[in-house]
């Protein structure tokens, strides 16, 4: 008997299978053609797997071809989110609705094991305060005097030596490794106090930092899969989250090594003083082992990821610009003396501009999404329920004909500059923070805006001035790719050549 009806089931699976495969219409929108068709229970998931190597640029010809510049998709089990490139959204989100659109609970379980309850995976009260002791260091002069020894010690003890060896040597480097290590040394000395020596002569691997990166990774990939399957993958300690476990211990262990030298240094100098970030956390009377990683981490994703992503895109977009280079070389031979002193820095205006066309290009944060803890409705009209997400889409919003012109395709420092004819020099004319969301805005926007800034164009004064970086030609002769997790990174590295100049 059993036989029999086993012989059957077949049958009774055809019609739930029909109910499945058969499309009931495309994600809602306003009339966009190009939205995949959805599915009973799978959503649009097939579609979003099948593009998910290519996402960036598949999300951002959806939000063209919107009329709003919005779309809402299903993803599965009945879920919806929404993808925006228009600004007034993001001003709504960021700003307007602040108190409704936050990280929410689905983002924060889905990060928890790698940032816990960090500043960029907390809400409410948690990430108050956070914010508040952070501010204190990124809002005073000590730090930026700080910064500027820290980043003149890494830029000229470390980094100009390696290129310097490699263009004796001639020798191919990946800058974007250098860069890497660069930022994250700059991060750890700045923030924590800490010097972990990873931009060295021998470029040494630091199992943290290969930890690191496949932690970030992996965490950014639960985003795009099915929440329930990556719960199980972890509950049953298998496939990728079994190595996650593995990377998130270590990734653990060195920042509690970090806290604990800290702790034992203020212990020492019996002071509470607060010299640096971390300082300042424990001076705060949360001492708490947990907590504090949990913000060593988050800082640490922040300084050390970003920072190069920006850098990395820049110096390829510059070394295939050599008109764009010419005017960076002229402002740098006019303005740096020693590399770039902080009030030097402050006048780069071209390269500042350069460093804001380069993100506009390639953001370090490509998206960025937010849960509404109740409905609301858009400005364009897109109804919100509770519970869903909106994402706005920062790489999308840089390739957005109604912000930047027909030209927007163009590396063109110029679009973010006046001619001062009496002054017979370039006036910085920047963007409103929700037209240009690299660094979010609202009351999220990032803190160490200026301090990224500052690094960055020491490190273009420093490297320019004495050297042309010039990139190694691909393979197959294509661009190099543009991926994302958490963060950016170009695909493959960024091969370069050094050539010292006269």
């Amino acid at each position: 008997m059993f036989l029999e009806l086993l012989a059957f089931f077949p049958l009774f699976l055809l019609p739930l299978l029909f109910f499945i495969l058969k499309p009931f219409g495309d994600s809602k929108t306003s009339n966009n053609s190009k939205l995949p068709k959805s599915y009973p229970i799978i959503g649009s998931f097939p579609a979003i797997y099948k593009n998910y190597a290519n996402r960036l640029p598949w999300f951002t010809d959806l939000v063209k071809t919107s009329s709003t510049s919005t779309i809402t998709m299903h993803h599965s089990l009945g879920n919806r989110f929404v993808v925006t490139a228009n600004p007034a959204v993001v001003q709504h989100i960021l700003k307007t609705k602040f108190h409704v659109y936050q990280k929410g609970e689905s983002f924060r379980t889905t990060l928890q094991d790698l940032l816990g309850d960090g500043i960029f995976n907390a809400d409410g009260d948690n990430w108050k305060f956070q914010r508040q002791l952070s501010s204190h260091e990124f809002n005073t002069k000590s730090l930026r005097k700080f910064v500027e020894q820290v980043v003149d010690t890494e830029l000229y003890d470390r980094l100009i030596p390696i290129l310097s060896k490699s263009s004796n040597e001639r020798t191919v480097l990946d800058f974007q490794d250098i860069l890497q290590r660069f930022a994250f040394d700059n991060i750890c000395r700045i923030g924590f106090g800490y010097d972990p020596e990873y931009l060295l002569p021998s470029l040494p691997q630091a199992k943290f930092a290969v930890a690191f990166d496949d932690a970030v990774q992996i965490s950014g990939d639960r985003f795009t899969s099915m929440r329930p399957v990556w719960k199980i993958k972890r509950a049953f300690g298998i496939g990728s989250e079994s190595h996650l476990r593995r990377v998130v211990s270590d990734v653990r262990e060195f920042a509690n090594t970090i806290v604990r030298q800290k702790k034992r240094e203020m212990d020492e100098m019996k002071t509470m003083e607060s010299h640096d970030l971390l300082s300042r956390f424990l001076s705060s009377g949360h001492s708490d082992e947990k907590f504090v990683t949990d913000m060593v981490i988050s800082f640490t994703l922040a300084g050390r990821d970003t920072t190069s992503a920006a850098l990395t895109w820049f110096f390829w977009l510059v070394a295939n610009h050599p008109s764009v280079e010419s005017e960076i070389l002229k402002e740098i031979n006019e303005k740096v003396e020693t590399g770039a002193g902080y009030d030097e820095a402050k006048d780069m205006v071209y390269t500042h501009a350069a460093l804001c066309e380069s993100m506009r290009l390639y953001p370090p944060v490509p998206t960025d999404s937010k849960e509404a803890v109740e409905e609301d409705v858009l400005p364009d009209g897109t109804k919100v329920k509770k519970g869903m997400t909106v994402t706005y889409h920062v790489y999308a919003m840089g390739r957005m004909e109604q912000i930047w012109g027909e030209d927007w395709a163009e590396f063109r420092p110029e679009r973010w500059l006046e001619r001062d004819v009496a002054a017979d020099k370039w006036k910085f004319v920047g963007k409103d923070s929700f037209s240009y969301p690299v660094f979010q805005a609202g009351p999220r926007i990032c803190l160490g805006k200026e301090m990224a800034f500052l690094q960055m164009k020491r490190v273009v004064g420093g490297v320019l001035k004495r050297f042309k970086v010039v990139s190694e030609k691909r393979e197959n002769g294509k661009e190099p790719e543009f991926v994302a997790s958490l963060t950016a990174k170009m695909k493959g590295g960024f091969p370069v050549t050094v050539i010292e100049r006269a």
